[in-house]
C-alpha cells in the first residue's frame, strides 16, 4: 500500500490516496502504522477521498483508532497534496466530517504549495454543540468561559469551543513545565466531555502572540493542532486576552489565525511533504504479533 508522510507544523499523519488505494479497516490500520516504533509513525492516518461536494474529502483516524471529525493541519496537507498533483486550483474546498471548509494556497514555489489558508468557519460556543455538560452561570445556552473543573484534586479553568471538534482551552503560565502524560488524559476523558475533548494549554505573550501546547484526544500530545489554534484564538477573545489576529507558537511551528468581522476563523500555516513509500500491511501485523 502506497502512502505519503506529511505534516503541518509538526502535526504528522500518514496520508493514503483512495484514488489508487483501498483501505478496508481504517481504525486498525491507524493503530498499526501510527506506532512510532513498530510502524511508520504519526499522529494518525488521513485518507484522501473523492468528493461530490468539494475538491476532496478528508477521512481521519487518530493514533488510537478512533475517528476524528476535523484536523486543520490535515486539511492544509490535503490541499497541498491535491494542488501539487494538479487536482485542485489555488482556491478550492475540502469536505470533512464536520462540514466543508474553504482552502486557498497562500504561498507556493515551483508549482508546489508551501503555505495554505483555511476558512475554518464560525466557532460553535453553545455547550450542547461542543459538546460539554458544563453549565454557564449566565444561562443554559451561554458560552463556557473560564469555568472550573477538577481533575485529581486540582482545579483547571476552561473555556470551551468547537471548531468541528471539541476543545477546552486553559490559560496559564508555565506550560513548558506541564507533565502532559499526567494531566492530559484526565482532562481529555473528564465526565463533562461526553465525546472527550482536545485540551489546549496557553500562555499569553502579548495581544498578538500566544504560545500553545495541545493534548489531542486519541493521540496524546502533538506538535501542533490547527483546529486547536483556532479554538485558542476564539477563547482568548472571549476572555479579552488578545486581538482578532494573532500568531500562535506551537511546538512544531507558528500558525497565523484571524477572526473576521463575521466571526469566521481563518488559519494560515505550512504544509510539508516529508516522504512517500509503501508498506506491507500483513508484514506489519505479523511484526506486532511476534
Amino acid at each position: 500500500m502506497k502512502f505519503h508522510k506529511m505534516h503541518g507544523a509538526g502535526n504528522d499523519y500518514i496520508y493514503i490516496d483512495l484514488a489508487t488505494e483501498k483501505v478496508e479497516e481504517p481504525s486498525l490500520l491507524a493503530k498499526i502504522v501510527s506506532d512510532r516504533h513498530f510502524g511508520i509513525g504519526g499522529d494518525g492516518i488521513i485518507l484522501i477521498a473523492p468528493s461530490e461536494k468539494a475538491g476532496g474529502r478528508m477521512i481521519m483516524y487518530n493514533a488510537d483508532g478512533s475517528e476524528g471529525a476535523m484536523c486543520g493541519n490535515g486539511v492544509r496537507c490535503i490541499a497541498k497534496y491535491l494542488f501539487d498533483n494538479g487536482r485542485i486550483g489555488k482556491k478550492s474546498s475540502i469536505e470533512t466530517k464536520s462540514g466543508i471548509v474553504g482552502v486557498e494556497i497562500a504561498e507556493e514555489s515551483k508549482g508546489k504549495a508551501i503555505k495554505v489558508r483555511v476558512d475554518m468557519g464560525n466557532p460553535r460556543l453553545r455547550p450542547n454543540e461542543i459538546p460539554t455538560l458544563l453549565k454557564s452561570p449566565k444561562g443554559e445556552n451561554e458560552p463556557i468561559i473560564d469555568n472550573p473543573i477538577t481533575v485529581n484534586e486540582k482545579t483547571w479553568r476552561v473555556t470551551c469551543v468547537s471548531m468541528g471538534n471539541p476543545h477546552a482551552v486553559i490559560f496559564m503560565n508555565g506550560i513548558d513545565s506541564l507533565d502532559m502524560e499526567t494531566v492530559g488524559p484526565g482532562l481529555e476523558n473528564h465526565q463533562v466531555f461526553p465525546e472527550r475533548a482536545n485540551i489546549e494549554f496557553v500562555e499569553v505573550i502579548s495581544k498578538d502572540r500566544l504560545r500553545q501546547r495541545t493534548w489531542e484526544r486519541g493521540s496524546g500530545e502533538t506538535m501542533a493542532c490547527g483546529s486547536g489554534a483556532c479554538a485558542v484564538l476564539v477563547a482568548a477573545n472571549l476572555n479579552r486576552l488578545c486581538g482578532r489576529s494573532v500568531e500562535i507558537e506551537l511546538r512544531g511551528g507558528i500558525l497565523r489565525v484571524e477572526l473576521t468581522e463575521e466571526n469566521r476563523v481563518l488559519m494560515t500555516g505550512p504544509a510539508t511533504h516529508v516522504f512517500e513509500g509503501e508498506f506491507d500491511l500483513q508484514q506489519l501485523l505479523k511484526n506486532l504479533r511476534q
